[in-house]
């Protein structure tokens, strides 16, 4: 593993949103959602195309704090781009799991 120092995780963008709104992205390779995440009024409402369809329904997610990196390039998948990532972990099953938090924090708050 290589490590970094502290200015490198610094140059990560990772805040928390909530996710409003969840479509089925029908035109990408493998399933995944379109969704957008409200990521506070410094950075706004953000898309992102997740392949997290193992374990969330549409209806699941809407509500859910997610925690997403900001300073990405953007990433046209298909004909839709996709502006931030949303985090989450392989299963054991190999299903994504979303990252979250343990409490719902104000919506655009860093990582630290």
């Amino acid at each position: 593993m290589q490590t970094i120092d502290m200015e490198d995780f610094a140059k990560i963008e990772l805040r928390v949103g909530t996710v409003i709104k969840v479509e089925v992205f029908d035109k990408a390779r493998k399933p995944a959602y379109k969704i957008w995440v409200d990521l506070g009024h410094e950075v706004g409402v953000k898309k992102s195309s997740a392949q997290v369809t193992d374990f969330y329904q549409p209806t699941d997610l809407i509500g859910k704090q997610v925690i997403c990196v900001c300073n990405f390039k953007p990433r046209q998948i298909a004909d839709f781009m996709s502006e931030v990532l949303i985090t989450g972990f392989t299963s054991g099953e190999g299903g994504i799991v979303l990252a979250t938090v343990e409490r719902n924090v104000p919506n655009g708050q860093r990582l630290h």
